[in-house]
């Protein structure tokens, strides 16, 4: 089960993406902010820092250093931060598909 809180963090790391004024240009010609790989690559790495975090629990529960409610936190957050990222990947492809399918 999914804390609140593990999924508010997990879609806090992601509202950058979300935001629809990060990846206007600006009247010169400049980004006000990091390019849209770059927020991707930040939110691929918080997802592979959560599994990490997810694996170092449940290895410190099998040698007995850690309690059964961390272990059980690290993965829902894990979980919620891939479920995060699998809804704004499908929302990238829908996106996509969209202006393919527009007239030329």
């Amino acid at each position: 089960m999914t804390t609140p809180s593990a999924a508010a963090n997990a879609y806090a790391s992601l509202s950058r993406i979300a935001d629809p004024s990060a990846g206007f240009a600006k009247a010169g010609g400049e980004t006000s902010g990091p390019s849209f790989g770059a927020l991707l690559k930040d939110a691929l790495g918080a997802v592979v820092e959560a599994g990490h975090k997810s694996d170092a629990q449940q290895q410190a529960m099998v040698a007995g250093k850690a309690n059964i409610v961390d272990v059980v936190t690290a993965v829902s957050e894990t979980e919620v931060t891939v479920q995060a990222l699998v809804a704004v990947r499908d929302r990238m492809i829908q996106a996509y598909e969209e202006i393919m399918r527009m007239p030329i």
